[in-house]
């Protein structure tokens, strides 16, 4: 599958050096990352994937802790990053070795401009070099060692076709008018930081499903989670994992405070009854008699704008979603590549006269003002705004950062 590309196993600071020095002089690179967010209570990185035009690098930092050089590789903006669906590696590498990715091309990204039907990696691959990655040590846990072959051969397939699709979708990119708007969306996508695990009190609070409890139902489910932390932690097992979301929840809203009453909401055969029952009852209790105060959820900080903030315009966001969902149809392509149900709300609040105000719209992107400026004016220009409605944000043009938190979802 991979010719005669040599692949190179770098587990020692010398070795780290020598890859580095040879590559800070290539104009493109190929980076992935794979980590253990399945398996572990604290994720992290386990492996950092680079190839060139000639050879495959492995790097492993759990062997080589100081990536210092890495860092300055990564980080040099003279050098085009390539990788697929850089999201979740932009965040791992910042959150476990300060390492900020610069002047980076997004594979997944450019597919979704470019209207592919199917834009994972081991499609892309397919399509264009009839090639089929198998993807079955895609929720492998990356920080059992030693590394067997089979992984190996899985890890730099990850980045040695990459170099070659970058070529491909630049050019497709150029042909259909849309490299300004990749480029965009790659240098947001390099500003996102790492939301995942916090140790703020109010994190119990993130259970989907905690907003239907009322406060003795919350002051019981704090000590759950608290409880579902801790034996996370003791066991080293991602949250969700060791006890289901969905089980805190009808816990606490039931408060059963013996054995008998938790069987009625568990079953008495159910290895979460039998492995943590009484230590669940106990929770439950201690949520009773808890007297801390609840804390409010964090506040996730707003753009300042002058002037009263309104509810959208009903009327004017759906002619707005009309407009998007028509050149969707007419272009083939995805709605998000036009403009988020997000946006569409953000100028159906604020209803900007011209592009001046336009531009200062939460989350707009500077490459959607150009495509779409005039036609998104003449909607909100057709759907008057009512009286004494705010026109235009202001405090010039602010942009919420994009924020991605682990591999698995909280539930």
């Amino acid at each position: 599958m991979f010719g005669d590309t040599p692949l190179v196993m770098v587990e020692d600071a010398d070795t780290l050096l020598r890859v580095c020095e040879t590559l800070k002089d290539q104009p493109v690179i190929g980076v992935d990352t794979e980590s253990d967010s399945f398996h572990h209570y604290q994720e992290k990185v386990c492996l950092i994937q680079v190839s060139d035009r000639d050879t495959d690098y492995i790097v492993d930092p759990l062997k080589v802790p100081d990536l210092a050089p890495l860092k300055v590789l990564l980080e040099d903006p003279k050098i085009l990053k390539v990788l697929h669906g850089a999201d979740y590696d932009v965040v791992c590498l910042k959150r476990d070795f300060q390492i900020t990715l610069t002047n980076v091309f997004d594979t997944m990204i450019a597919s979704q401009f470019l209207a592919f039907p199917r834009i994972g990696l081991a499609d892309l691959i397919d399509w264009f070099f009839g090639i089929r990655l198998d993807k079955k040590y895609q929720r492998h846990d990356w920080s059992q060692r030693p590394l067997r072959e089979e992984h190996l051969q899985y890890a730099r397939g990850d980045t040695h076709w990459l170099l070659a699709l970058v070529e491909v979708l630049q050019h497709k990119l150029a042909a259909a008018g849309r490299t300004d708007a990749a480029r965009e969306e790659c240098l947001v996508l390099t500003q996102r930081e790492w939301t995942g695990r916090s140790s703020h009190p109010a994190d119990f609070l993130r259970l989907k499903g905690s907003n239907i409890l009322d406060g003795q139902g919350r002051m019981v489910l704090r000590t759950l989670w608290e409880y579902r932390e801790s034996e996370a932690r003791r066991m080293d097992r991602p949250s969700f994992k060791a006890m289901p979301g969905d089980a805190l929840i009808d816990i606490a809203k039931a408060a059963p405070t013996s054995m008998d009453a938790l069987g009625q909401v568990i079953r008495p055969g159910a290895s979460l009854y039998r492995k943590h029952g009484p230590a669940l009852v106990a929770a439950v209790q201690a949520g009773l008699a808890d007297e801390r105060p609840l804390p409010e959820p964090p506040v996730r900080e707003a753009p300042v704008r002058k002037g009263p903030r309104r509810a959208a315009n009903d009327q004017l966001l759906g002619a707005l979603k009309t407009w998007r969902n028509d050149i969707v149809r007419r272009e083939h392509i995805s709605p998000v590549v036009v403009a988020s149900n997000q946006l569409l709300k953000e100028i159906a609040t604020w209803a900007p006269a011209d592009k001046e105000a336009l531009e200062q719209i939460e989350g707009i992107r500077a490459w959607q003002v150009h495509a779409y400026g005039d036609q998104i004016l003449a909607v909100v220009q057709d759907h008057p705004v009512r009286a004494g409605a705010a026109r235009k944000p202001a405090g010039g043009r602010r942009r919420r950062r994009r924020k991605s938190g682990g591999g698995s979802s909280e539930d």
